[in-house]
């Protein structure tokens, strides 16, 4: 496990915008979508490419293309506000879809909706939005590595201490890449400082 905090003054600025509590709904889920763009050319520095050659308006010239299929898989519902983004970035990809549900007593993370295409020797990226206790993110995890994917990734927009400590624990090959490591998690298992719930926040029902 290894963890890629994204350093950008740009980035920053637009973190500290959805920290705001004053940033309306349709706002918040622009921003998400930013910062977004940030993490996933972080986390597909990685990605196996293959050459291709194209003529410009003046030459020959030999670049490059993908060279592994991607797989993005948005953890429900929180996790849809990343996807437009991996959709435009990664035209061919895939999207699976996990849909879980904290227990806001326990903190325990059900499973309601498991949608997956082949992962098979794909790079699968995981999207959520905060990782907080990582329970979900974990549940998650788990059920996609059961697919047999060659690389998978983490992705969350903010990350406590404890979540990222769960995942480290849980798995030895899966990198977490997130714009901020946050101060802890509260009584009410939210990050602090955070965002808040970033689901109401992002569709205006809070």
């Amino acid at each position: 496990m290894s963890l890629h905090v994204v350093e950008h003054p740009l980035a920053n600025k637009i973190l500290t915008d959805l920290r705001d509590e004053t940033t309306k709904a349709s706002r918040f889920r622009e921003l998400g979508k930013q910062l977004t763009y940030f993490l996933l050319i972080e986390a597909t520095r990685g990605l196996k490419t293959k050459p291709r050659n194209v003529r410009t308006p003046l030459a020959e010239f030999d670049g490059t293309d993908l060279g592994q299929s991607v797989v993005v898989v948005p953890i429900l519902r929180a996790g849809l506000t990343m996807l437009q983004p991996a959709v435009e970035m990664l035209q061919d990809v895939s999207v699976g879809y996990i849909g879980m549900e904290r227990d806001e007593t326990t903190a325990v993370a059900r499973t309601y909706y498991c949608k997956l295409p082949n992962l098979n020797d794909k790079f699968v990226i995981v999207l959520d939005p905060m990782l907080a206790t990582g329970r979900s993110a974990e549940s998650a995890l788990e059920m996609v590595m059961e697919h047999e994917p060659d690389k998978v990734a983490m992705v969350s927009m903010i990350a406590s201490p404890e979540g990222i400590r769960r995942l480290e624990n849980s798995f030895t090959n899966i990198p977490i890449y997130t714009a901020a490591v946050d101060e802890r998690i509260n009584e009410h298992r939210f990050i602090v400082p955070g965002f808040g719930d970033f689901g109401d926040r992002a569709y205006g029902t809070d």
